[in-house]
């Protein structure tokens, strides 16, 4: 009897995991996947530093990686050891993600300039992407706000002259600075525990930037008609080289997930919101049947804003189309 090949997936334990995780969904004959739980700022069954992991160490198979990191990985490395897989776990509209500080009187995205604003880390794809759209939507230069990042970078970055890139002290927490004014505003969407106790203390003098962070966000996608990706799937090359047919059938699993996801929230029940249902359905009316989708075409546009962005602030080292993001096989998705 043929060997079955054992290969590792990292994933965060979204809903749309979940039937991996329940093991509702299996891998193509031959392949056994070994199902990960790992998060990244956050602690998971199987730890966390989820993208530093792969980015060091290759330690798993397959990941749920950084668009940004790998970008700049892979624009550095033609024989970069990873592929992408057009599969795109998480995204974030990037306008709701930014908290001010009452007392720095900042009201609108014009404000930043020349304030102090905590990001988690330069290359973070919700950094990026924040900085980019201030550019195009708001004209709000990212060269002209004053950056201090949470993190140190996962792959080394030299920042573009006369950009005010600085890290934050050991031991500091974004969310203790913005509370405390050392910043005067916050990219992060999932501080640390630290900071989210300290942000709970200061109620009301910390605050969303949009007085309707979901109008803003509605805003962008009817004029752009996409969710932001944050995140794809990585194999190792290796890997990849063993199992060809993963990342097709990866793309077909995902979307099998999602759906079973989608299931679940037709039953008022299922979560511990008490108006999950009827949120789902409202958003679907908003925002069409599915904002998640895989693949390269339907999200050629987002790709192709995203590298727009991260060769403006100087995270390619060589020009990189969206295809060239992916593995072959998967081009045509």
């Amino acid at each position: 009897m043929e060997a079955r090949l054992e290969l590792s997936i990292a994933l965060e334990l979204y809903e749309r995991h979940m039937p991996f995780f329940t093991g509702q969904i299996e891998a193509p004959n031959g392949i056994d996947l070994k199902v990960l739980e790992i998060g990244e700022t956050l602690e998971r069954r199987h730890g966390l530093d989820r993208h530093h992991r792969m980015l060091k160490d290759l330690e798993f198979d397959i990941c749920e990686m950084s668009l940004g990191s790998y970008i700049l990985g892979l624009s550095r490395d033609p024989d970069f050891p990873m592929v992408g897989i057009p599969v795109f776990p998480r995204r974030y509209f990037s306008m709701s993600q930014i908290y001010v500080n009452a007392k720095s009187g900042i009201k609108t995205p014009q404000d930043l300039v020349g304030r102090n604003v905590g990001i988690t880390a330069f290359q973070v794809t919700l950094s990026v992407l924040a900085k980019g759209d201030l550019k195009r939507d708001y004209g709000v230069d990212w060269r002209d706000i004053n950056w201090h990042c949470m993190r140190p970078e996962q792959l080394p970055v030299e920042f573009p002259d006369g950009v005010s890139v600085e890290r934050m002290p050991d031991g500091v927490e974004i969310g203790e600075m913005l509370v405390e004014g050392d910043i005067d505003a916050m990219i992060c969407p999932q501080p640390p525990a630290r900071s989210l106790q300290s942000l709970a203390a200061a109620g009301d003098s910390i605050h969303r930037l949009f007085t309707d962070p979901e109008a803003e966000d509605e805003r962008y996608f009817k004029k752009y008609g996409y969710f932001p990706v944050m995140h794809l799937l990585a194999m190792r090359r290796d890997a990849f080289e063993k199992a060809p047919e993963l990342p097709k059938a990866l793309i077909d699993m995902w979307k099998r997930s999602k759906d079973i996801a989608y299931q679940y929230y037709e039953d008022p029940a299922y979560a511990l919101l008490a108006w999950t249902s009827n949120i789902y359905k409202a958003q679907q009316k908003r925002m069409g049947s599915d904002l998640w989708p895989s693949g390269v075409d339907a999200n050629r546009a987002n790709l192709e804003a995203f590298l727009g962005y991260c060769d403006d602030q100087g995270l390619m080292d060589r020009p990189l189309s969206v295809d060239d993001l992916f593995v072959e096989s998967v081009r045509g998705s």
